[in-house]
Parts: C-alpha cells; structure tokens; sequence
C-alpha cells in the first residue's frame, strides 16, 4: 500500500521498527538485564505435592548459610495482605501457608548473594508434608465426594454463569437432526521467551519494582493494597518484555519478590526457569457437551453446550474467561435459541490465567469441529452450510451485544480464493477445512498519554502500553509523527514508569492500537493545536492558512521550525508544549460492548500418513479485519504469529500429569512448532474497512487468528480421511489410533 495515496506519510507505511535496532544488537534491556545496585539474587523453594498439609518449615540452616540474607516463609507476611488474585477473587496466598494446592507452589524462598548460594540454602529448608488426596481433572473435580480444593466451593465450582436465548427445548423440538458431542482442549503453556522476572527494592516508604508484567499499573495497584503503601509510594517500571500473551497479565511473582526485598533490605532479583513459569500461568483446559439442532437444508434452530474449564488452584482470571465462552462458543452464528451453561473448575494444578483470545480457541474446537460433522452427516458442503448460518455485517451475535463491525462472507471469500478452494478433498487426495472465530475483545476503555514538544524540535511520547513484542512502540511513533508532521526519527518514547507515566488499563485484549492509540492520537492533536496557535501568533495568520510539514511551520512563503516556536514561547529558555490524550467509554461513536469485534478466518490443506498418522500442512491461510492496518506488515506478523501459536495446541501441546507432578515442564519435554513446522504455503490477509474504532479507522487484531487453526486441521483430516479427533493436540499416535477406528467402522475417537 502507498500510504501518500491515503493522505498519510507514515500511517498504513511498514516502517523499521524503533526498537529493532535495540533488539537485534542486545543493547535492549530486559528485566533480568538490569543492574541495580546492591541487587541480590533470589530463589524460590516449591512443593512437590499437588496438595499436602504443611506440617512444618525449618529455617534455621538455610539462614545460618554464609551469603544468606534473607528465609521467606509465610509466618513473615502476617502484617499484609496474604492474598492476590484478579478483581473480587483474591484467594491465593503470596506463599503456602497451612495447605499447598499445587505441585510447584512456592513454600519457602531465598535471597542470597548469588544465584547458587540461594540454592545451596533452599536445599536445607527441611519441610514436612502431609500428602493430601489431590484432584487433577475436571471429571476428578466435579465427582460426587471429590476432594475439595476449597472448602467454600462446592463441588470444587468456583463460578458458573449461563446465557440462555429463546426456548432451547423447542428449537429441538423443530430441528429435523440433533447432533451431541463432546470435546477437550488441554492445559497449554504461554511459552513467552522470556520468563516472568521482577527485581524489588523496598526503600523506607517507597517500593520500586522492575518488572516484565503487561499490566504496570494493575501491579502497583495489587502491590500497594498488599502492602498497604499508598499508590504515591509504589513505582512500577516496565521498558522490553520478552512476550506475554496473557501470561503477565496482572501481578504474577511481583508480591513475592516485594516480601522477600522486604525482609532481605536489598533488591532482590528473581528471574524464572521455563519450569517456573509453566507452574505460574497456563491456558485453561476445557471440556465441552455440545447439543445442536439443526434443519435438513443446513439452517441452525438450537444449541446447547455445557462448558467445563479447569482454572487450577486459584480463580486467577477463571470467571472471566468463564463469562468470556458464552459468547465465544457460539461462534459468528445464528441460533434462535440457545442454553450455554459455563462451569470454572478448581483443582490440585497451577492457576489457568488469560492467555490470548481467552476461551477462543478452547470453543471454536468444539463449534467448528461439531459443524463440519453435521455438514457431512446431512451431505451438505461444509462452506455453503457456514455461509448459510453466518452472521451477516450489521447483526446481532449475542442478545444485548454490538452488531458485528465485520463482513465475515467477505474474508472467507478471499481466504478460500487464496487456498484455491474446490472443495474439501483435493484431487490427490489431500483434505481441506476451514474454521471462524468471533471474539468480544476485553478492550477496557481508559487509556491517557502525554505528547511533549520539545524546544529542539524532538518529541517525546510517554504512555503506558507495554512493548511485548508486538511492535507497539512503531506504531505509536507512527501515530505521533502523522499528527505532528515530523520525522518519525524524531519521536522517542520513554520506558514506563508509574510515578511518571500516565494511566493506562493494560496491554492486552488487542487493545493496545485501539484505545491507548487513540489515546496517543488525541494528544498529539492536542499538542499539534499549540503549535497552530504559536504558528497563528508568529505569521500574524489565520491557523486555517498555516500548513504543517517536516517539523516545521509553513505559510505565505515563510516558514519556522517548531523548536524555534516553542523557544520564542517560553522566552529563550527552552520549554516544552505538552499535548495531552484520554481515550474513553463516552468518547465511542456508539457506546456498546464490545468495543470492536475481532475476527479469526482460517483455511488449511493438510497431508495425512496414513501409516503413521502425521499430520503436514500444505497450505494455511489466515484473514484479520484490521480496520485501517497503520503498520501492515506487523499486523501480518501479528496474524501470523497468532496461527502458528495455534499449530503449537493442534500438534503439540498438553501438560502431562502424573501422580499430580507435571512431567513435561522443561524445554526439552514440552514440545512447540519450529520452523520445520511452517506451512508450505502461509499468508496472512488484512481486511481493510476502515470502521474500527480506533486511531484512522484501525481495529485491534493479534487474537483471531490462533482461534480457527485446530478444527480448521481437523475438518481437513477428517474430510481426507474419514477420521474424526475430538481431542487436543492433534498427535501422529491419536491420528493414526483414529485411522485404525475408521477401518474398523467407527468415525470418532
């Protein structure tokens, strides 16, 4: 695209990075790359019980050992708050107390002078457990007389909520076919290259903490109530995060690494192993009933689901992502009645936390896979049977809902053209299947950014959008730079810091680019309207008849740099002006949740072994509506990035448990897609309406794509083979296993 022909210099142009410099030289600093001076090195003892009673803790030893400065237990913490969590459910204690719940739950941790002195310590804390019956599984868990996990939630229920529409029972009444099936999605890890990593130092009234977290002002709020300091004295700094993707969202090891500063006096740097930080945040397993009727033309009259997840331990963001799947299992899809039943499990396993497109891809599996199995019960091609049910631009998705923003029919046309679909087989052989994904983005409004012109004509932004890898910081540099008309060379953004930096929400549910952007628009308006009026004084001219270009000012021949500008301003001595930005609920041109719809199209060509039952993808195509693309190529990226992280769940991913340890937390054991894993042919297409919500008409994206990829995989196996899996990952073993079932008569395993 040729930006200049949209009336833009820099937006909707793929600019290098600003920070890819930094990034590919290692001169970017990561958490775990600061040096604060006098930092100690801390470590943390965990249980290797799924759930036991603390009999005792023995110290003594362990602080006895030279180079030790400091033994956390919780008999250290009863001046705080003990407890964290997200919103109203704070229920998991900084460390064990009386019960661990988990194996891999912190005990005991350590602060010494290095990294192997903590260690040699925390090998003398000598604990003595009383193992407890422990539950592992949702069917475990929900068992009548299951062991509880808390004694407040019955049936280890830790939230339940239900969406009904109509009269379920007669929609089936009407049906001509009623089809029932069960699905499973497993715990899957966020696999961030960087682990979570914090470094504290609590100084006299003041906490500073630095941090890899995506939520800095989410953390210093936990970390003040915990502590009980006032928002004023807890400092959050965030600069390069080695990615998220939901896995920082919120406070995460922060609390701990505080108390353990606390009681050491020094900063106290903890930097996670993979095995840690697998034992920290997970993507909610699910098991999923699905009841859907349908018409013998194809018409969808009724669904019903109920819906399990496993949250683990803690509640963490467990209801969210409960209240989140009503929604997302029914896919952009017309039911005129509907009863969805969603359940969030506890259990003896680490907390389940967001993780991107929370509760997306878990019910897609279950939808799109049960779709193309009553297409090829009633004989009717499986694109023709979507389109029929699709929900059009303009409609309801769910009762009280915005319409969708989005021409679904419009991008699967260009995906399956792309694919060069024919339909579902090939003609040697291969299979194709497709698969959607509509997503209600958590895209919280409130978002306040500062833009400062300085008196040499530089520009410094200052928000709080943490730069996860997502290219953030490009975009909006991108942003400043078209509503100042400056080189984009000359916008710095400053690392964020929480006694500075203005408030933001988070960086997360793909709203970085929507709201915070919009945020960053306005006060670059802001501040692009003091340059106007200093412009207007100057020329002695209408602001109407003054053009604003290369960082300068320009009218009836005559022209001045903004520098100079604000230099004449503030008599000589510098200055700066400072636009100011709020982005917020009242502000939508039509108020309504979601704020956007995001949207997943997917259609893949596989290639199945029948021999051994491994899976190669051919071809993969993906589609994102981003509203306005500001920077197409990481949108793409972003896209891209998303599916393949969904080939990672389809062949790979599962926590593997056994006698309530997890046995697959190391890099080795836990396997991910390489390279060797591409598609033969992968691209990425941006619908481009311009009617999102945010900055030039840009809608979020980065989350649709990773929902569609596993049933997409598996209608294509199964159209190619007759073989239907209807549980994660998609492994050589279960897809040969399912082969097998097929000789012998049977479709399903």
């Amino acid at each position: 695209m040729n930006p200049q022909t949209h009336g833009f210099s820099v937006i909707g142009a793929s600019v290098s990075r600003v920070d890819g410099i930094d990034k590919v030289t290692g001169r970017a600093k990561y958490t775990g790359d600061l040096i604060i001076p006098g930092t100690i090195e801390g470590k943390i003892l965990r249980s290797p019980y799924a759930h036991a009673r603390l009999r005792s803790i023995e110290t003594k030893a362990a602080e006895a050992t030279p180079g030790v400065a400091a033994v956390l237990t919780a008999a250290d913490l009863t001046d705080i708050g003990l407890y964290i969590g997200r919103g109203q459910n704070k229920d998991q204690p900084i460390i064990a107390a009386d019960r661990v719940l988990f194996a891999g739950q912190p005990v005991a941790a350590v602060a010494a002078e290095d990294a192997g002195v903590a260690e040699e310590a925390l090998s003398k804390i000598r604990i003595e457990y009383e193992e407890l019956p422990a539950v592992i599984d949702i069917d475990e868990a929900i068992a009548e007389g299951a062991p509880l996990v808390h004694s407040f939630a019955a049936r280890n229920i830790c939230f339940s909520t239900e969406l009904v529409k109509g009269d379920v029972e007669e929609g089936f009444a009407q049906a001509d076919a009623i089809f029932e099936d069960s699905f499973e999605f497993p715990m899957v890890y966020h696999y961030s290259v960087e682990p979570h990593t914090a470094i504290a130092l609590v100084d006299g009234n003041e906490i500073q903490i630095w941090t890899s977290t995506g939520h800095p002002f989410g953390v210093r709020q936990e970390i003040a109530e915990i502590f009980r300091y006032p928002l004023s004295n807890v400092r959050v700094h965030v600069n390069f995060v080695g990615g998220a993707y939901g896995s920082k969202s919120g406070a995460k090891i922060e609390p701990l690494v505080v108390a353990l500063a606390r009681k050491a006096r020094r900063p106290v740097r903890v930097v996670q192993s993979v095995s840690e930080a697998m034992a920290t945040s997970r993507r909610h397993a699910i098991k999923c009933r699905l009841k859907t009727g349908v018409r013998k033309d194809g018409t969808l009259i009724a669904k019903q689901a109920e819906i399990y997840l496993n949250t683990g331990a803690y509640a963490e963001t467990g209801p969210i992502v409960t209240g989140r799947t009503l929604t997302r299992i029914l896919g952009p899809y017309r039911y005129p009645h509907l009863k969805i039943k969603s359940h969030c499990v506890y259990t003896n396993t680490p907390s389940a936390a967001s993780f991107r497109s929370i509760g997306g891809p878990q019910t897609a599996w279950a939808t799109e896979s049960q779709l193309d199995m009553i297409a090829h019960a009633l004989r009717l091609d499986p694109v023709d049977f979507r389109i029929k049910n699709l929900v059009k631009k303009g409609e309801e998705v769910r009762p009280k809902y915005k319409p969708l923003d989005a021409d679904l029919s419009k991008g699967l046309k260009l995906v399956l053209e792309k694919l060069g679909w024919d339909g579902a087989l090939t003609r040697d052989g291969r299979g194709r299947g497709v698969g959607f994904g509509t997503t209600d983005p958590g895209a919280p409004l409130a978002s306040t950014s500062t833009v400062h012109a300085l008196a040499d004509g530089s520009v410094v932004l200052l928000c709080g959008t943490v730069e996860l890898g997502q290219g953030a910081k490009t975009v909006m540099s991108q942003i400043v730079a078209e509503e100042l008309s400056v080189p984009l060379e000359r916008v710095t953004i400053r690392p964020i810091d929480t006694a500075f930096t203005p408030f933001d929400r988070s960086t997360g549910s793909s709203r970085s680019t929507t709201v915070m952007g919009k945020a960053v628009e306005l006060a670059a308006a802001d501040a692009r309207r003091q340059i106007l009026q200093l412009a207007a004084e100057y020329f002695e001219a209408p602001e109407e008849t003054i053009t604003l270009k290369d960082g300068e000012a320009r009218a009836g021949g005559r022209k001045i740099s903004y520098g100079e500008l604000i230099r004449r301003h503030f008599a000589m001595q510098g200055g700066e002006l400072v636009g100011r930005g709020y982005a917020h609920s009242g502000m939508a041109r039509e108020p309504a949740n979601p704020l956007f719809w995001e949207i997943g199209i997917g259609a893949v060509e596989v290639e199945v072994d029948r021999e051994t039952g491994k899976v190669r993808v051919r071809k993969y195509i993906t589609a994102a509506d981003a509203g306005k693309a500001l920077h197409p190529l990481q949108c793409e990226g972003q896209d891209e990035g998303s599916a393949m992280m969904g080939f990672g769940h389809t062949f790979y991913e599962s926590y593997q448990f056994e006698a309530g340890q997890m046995i697959n937390s190391t890099l080795l054991d836990y396997k991910v897609p390489t390279f060797d894993d591409l598609p033969d042919e992968f691209e990425s297409i941006l619908i481009e309406d311009g009617n999102g919500p945010g900055p030039y008409g840009a809608k979020g994206l980065g989350e649709g794509g990773i929902i569609p990829v596993a049933p997409a995989v598996a209608n294509a196996i199964a159209w190619s083979t007759g073989a239907r899996v209807k549980s994660l990952p998609l492994t050589p073993e279960k897809v040969w296993r399912a082969l097998r079932e097929v000789s012998h008569g049977n479709e399903t395993v």
